[in-house]
């Protein structure tokens, strides 16, 4: 019998496995993907999107040792951007209890980014959305700022029973420890553009089908996330 994934603060937990590939896996395991899953109706005419995140930490690494160290019990806060849209931002705050990831997001505005950037935050205290009150809870705490940059191309495949999301992640480039998310003409500078992150996120169960069709060569498993990447370089 399946055990129901938990919720946290109203948020369903869910399943999440990455493995690093090679461009090569990628190239195999897309064209075997795409025969029985289906492409995100929100990317474009490549099948692709592109994502900038900024992460928010403090001087003393603490989202990324966390990270690195494998706590059972983590929090990283970033503010996400799609396609470039200066003027569509999401506060974000993805979760880590035992082996399910929660998310949880809110809209903000480019402005009140930049207040945060600014160190301006007293406002935070009393707003209406939970998740703005939370990040001005954990800044106050552990000096959490916007610290670092990261650009990547997703491309996403979709399996409905299950729930099932199979994502590769690519082109993963870092602004090192520059914050200004909102300007396009930000320097980004390339990671390793032979990497691939695979992720696979679901319910409760996944489906036989998927794990067949995800079986290939010998690819390491593990925690890698973006911003990890981006911080081995600066």
């Amino acid at each position: 019998m399946k055990m129901k994934a938990m919720s946290l603060n109203g948020v369903q937990g869910r399943h999440e496995l990455k493995h690093e590939l090679t461009n090569s896996d990628c190239y195999l395991l897309r064209n075997r993907l795409k025969h029985f899953m289906e492409v995100d109706p929100h990317a474009n005419q490549d099948g692709k999107y592109l994502i900038r995140s900024v992460y928010f930490d403090n001087f003393d690494n603490k989202v990324l040792m966390q990270k690195k160290e494998g706590f059972f019990e983590r929090d990283k806060f970033r503010v996400r951007l799609y396609d470039y849209k200066m003027d569509f931002l999401n506060l974000e705050k993805k979760s880590k209890r035992n082996n399910l990831t929660y998310k949880q997001k809110c809209r903000m505005t480019p402005a009140e980014y930049e207040q945060i950037r600014r160190d301006d935050i007293n406002w935070m205290e009393q707003d209406n959305r939970p998740l703005i009150r939370d990040l001005y809870h954990q800044m106050m705490l552990f000096r959490l700022k916007p610290m670092t940059v990261v650009d990547y191309e997703r491309e996403v495949f979709i399996y409905r029973y299950g729930n099932v999301r199979v994502t590769f992640d690519g082109n993963i480039k870092t602004s090192f420890r520059n914050n200004d998310v909102l300007n396009p003409d930000l320097a980004m500078v390339e990671t390793n553009p032979e990497v691939v992150i695979l992720e696979v996120k679901y319910d409760e169960f996944l489906p036989d089908v998927i794990k067949q069709l995800l079986q290939i060569g010998d690819r390491r498993r593990g925690t890698y996330s973006k911003y990890q990447i981006s911080r081995m370089y600066g």
